[in-house]
C-alpha cells in the first residue's frame, strides 16, 4: 500500500502504491489512515494523489506543520515532478500545456482554450520502444486530474488511465495495462530554512521497470529539479 521514504520531525514522506485510495472508502482504510494506524500517530494531509497514481506524498505530523505546508503549496513553493508513459506521437514533444479546465462527463474534465484561471503544466519527453514515450511533467498549478487531462489534450492519454485512456485500445496480442502509468517522482522544497529533495522511482508496472525506462531516468532525469526548465513566456 505504501513505503516510508523519510521521517522528519514535522512530517513524513511516503510512496503510495497505484490503485490505493487516498481517503478511506467503503470501510477500507485509505493510505493516510493506514499510515496513522501503523505508526500510531495523527497525520495531516497537505496534498493528495488520485487513486490510480503512485508516488510521493507529504504527511504533516501536526496542525501547525500542515498549515505551513498548505501555505507553501498555495504559494507554489513545493516543486513536484511526475513521470508518465503514453503511447503514440504527441502534438508536441516538450513545452507548456496551458488552459482552463471544465467538467466534462463521467467525472472527467477537459482542457479549454481560455486562460482565465488556467492549469499550467510543463513537460519533456523521450522515446522508449514500440511507440511508447516517457514523460517528465512539472505542474505549475494544482487542478484536479490536471496531468491526466494535459496528456489527453496533446493526443497521448496516459497509458492505463481508466478515465482518459479509454480511446487507446491494446492490439489483439497485447495485454491490458497493468496500471495507470503516472507516478509522483520527485518533491523539492525548503522547510524551516532547510532544503529537501526527495525522489522515488516507480517500482510497479512493466513499462516503468523496463531496462530502457530505468536507463533513461538514470541518464537524463536523475535530478529533475536541476534540469534547465525554460521560463514561461
Amino acid at each position: 500500500m505504501y513505503q516510508i521514504i523519510s521521517q522528519q520531525d514535522d512530517f513524513i514522506i511516503i510512496d503510495k502504491s497505484p490503485q490505493v485510495h487516498f481517503h478511506s472508502q467503503d470501510s477500507q482504510a485509505g493510505v493516510v489512515a493506514k499510515v496513522e494506524q501503523d505508526l500510531a500517530i495523527k497525520l495531516f494531509a497537505v496534498h493528495r494523489l488520485d487513486t490510480p497514481t503512485s508516488g510521493l506524498l507529504i504527511l504533516a505530523k501536526s496542525a501547525a506543520a500542515a498549515a505551513i505546508f498548505t501555505q507553501m503549496f498555495t504559494a507554489h513553493q513545493v516543486q513536484k515532478y511526475y513521470l508518465a508513459i503514453a503511447k503514440g506521437k504527441p502534438k508536441k514533444k516538450q513545452g507548456w500545456i496551458i488552459g482552463d479546465m471544465a467538467k466534462s462527463r463521467r467525472s472527467m474534465f477537459k482542457l479549454l482554450r481560455s486562460q482565465d484561471n488556467p492549469a499550467v503544466t510543463q513537460f519533456f519527453c523521450l522515446p522508449l520502444f514500440d511507440g511508447f514515450r516517457l514523460y517528465l511533467l512539472k505542474p505549475h498549478s494544482g487542478k484536479t486530474h490536471q496531468l491526466r487531462v494535459a496528456m489527453a489534450s496533446i493526443g497521448v492519454p496516459i497509458f492505463g488511465d481508466p478515465l482518459y485512456g479509454h480511446t487507446i485500445k491494446p492490439l489483439h496480442n497485447e495485454q491490458q495495462p497493468s496500471r495507470c502509468y503516472l507516478h509522483a517522482y520527485s518533491l523539492s522544497f525548503t522547510y524551516q530554512g532547510r532544503v529537501f529533495n526527495f525522489q522515488s522511482r516507480p517500482s510497479q508496472g512493466d513499462l516503468f521497470t523496463h531496462d530502457d525506462s530505468v536507463s533513461l531516468l538514470s541518464a537524463q532525469w536523475a535530478a529533475p529539479a536541476s534540469l534547465a526548465w525554460p521560463e514561461r513566456k
